[in-house]
């Protein structure tokens, strides 16, 4: 069931909706996100290990040697055919897919901190949605709930972007998640069917509280990881992390009411063990796989959140 704190988010868009306005106007501040960086700087130790592969490169031309040139580019063939020192040129592959993963499962929106998860996962896909069609990358994805599901397939430019945004705006979950029960089975399809549409060489983010993840998600994440660049963009609040100071705390879904006593010391530590479990088995998971994990708070900034994560000023 979504909460939040009485009197902590007051009703209203960007806070327990986006708005597409919104997400719209983030287009400007996406060009600070390069999706292509040669490496991911942790934000917590031994949260990211390995680098992106990005683009790959495709052979142009063999060009004379020139001084400066690597020698490990010479072309042996084409020296050995003219008796002239060749080198082989490159250039990057453009319009790599990238595919975002959403969740708007019901666990997501819950808030106590500036927005719902949801908000939070919204803003954080248009952004990483426009650094991809701005940097020249094929953009598609998938947007689920328990109720709805939408794929998109990879399509270049601008126009990507804002059908991307516009279903993320008018996806029935943010209408309906009062009526939704819920479910870890939505996640599971949703990550069986993204497998099957990912393309070797894409960029994958996952963008999710991961809530009901379970060993069944793992066969699908080491697959899927083995051929593309595969990003765990885990999204909480800070009251998932850990309960507030002792006292008692009303807290409401808009309908119904309950209430919490932190003051025992017992159950504080319990509560926080088991976020931390959570997140540490995220963390291993990453390990275990060569995926990329990105920590991102209700509480930060999601440009800081995503220039962090993709290492910004990596390369050159």
């Amino acid at each position: 069931m979504e909460k939040h704190m009485t009197g902590s988010l007051e009703a209203g868009d960007d806070v327990v909706r986006v708005r597409q306005s919104t997400l719209i106007g983030l287009h400007r501040e996406a060009k600070n996100i390069p999706l292509f960086s040669n490496s991911v700087n942790a934000q917590r130790a031994g949260g990211h290990l390995s680098s992106f592969r990005g683009r790959g490169m495709e052979f142009h031309e063999s060009r004379p040697y020139q001084a400066g040139d690597d020698i490990r580019a010479i072309d042996w063939r084409v020296t050995a055919r003219s008796g002239r020192t060749h080198t082989k040129v490159y250039r990057e592959e453009r319009e790599r897919p990238v595919l975002l993963w959403v969740d708007l499962c019901r666990s997501m929106f819950f808030g106590t901190r500036n927005c719902f998860k949801s908000v939070l996962a919204s803003r954080l896909a248009a952004l990483l949605a426009w650094s991809s069609v701005q940097h020249g990358d094929r953009l598609g994805g998938l947007i689920f709930s328990e109720q709805d599901h939408f794929e998109f397939r990879p399509r270049s430019g601008k126009s990507a972007a804002l059908n991307f945004i516009r279903k993320l705006t008018t996806h029935s979950a943010w209408d309906q998640r009062d009526k939704i029960v819920p479910s870890g089975e939505a996640g599971l399809l949703a990550l069986k069917r993204l497998r099957e549409v990912a393309r070797p060489g894409s960029l994958v983010v996952l963008i999710s509280d991961f809530r009901f993840f379970d060993d069944s998600w793992r066969v699908h994440l080491s697959r899927l990881a083995k051929h593309n660049d595969v990003v765990l963009l885990f999204t909480h609040d800070p009251l998932e992390q850990a309960l507030p100071p002792a006292g008692y705390y009303r807290l409401t879904d808009g309908h119904a009411e309950i209430g919490i006593d932190s003051g025992n010391k017992t159950s504080r530590q319990e509560y926080q063990q088991r976020f931390d479990a959570h997140r540490q088995t995220l963390e291993q998971l990453s390990r275990q796989f060569r995926l990329h994990f990105i920590d991102a708070s209700t509480t930060s900034d999601q440009l800081e959140i995503l220039k962090t994560g993709f290492g910004v000023g990596s390369r050159k």
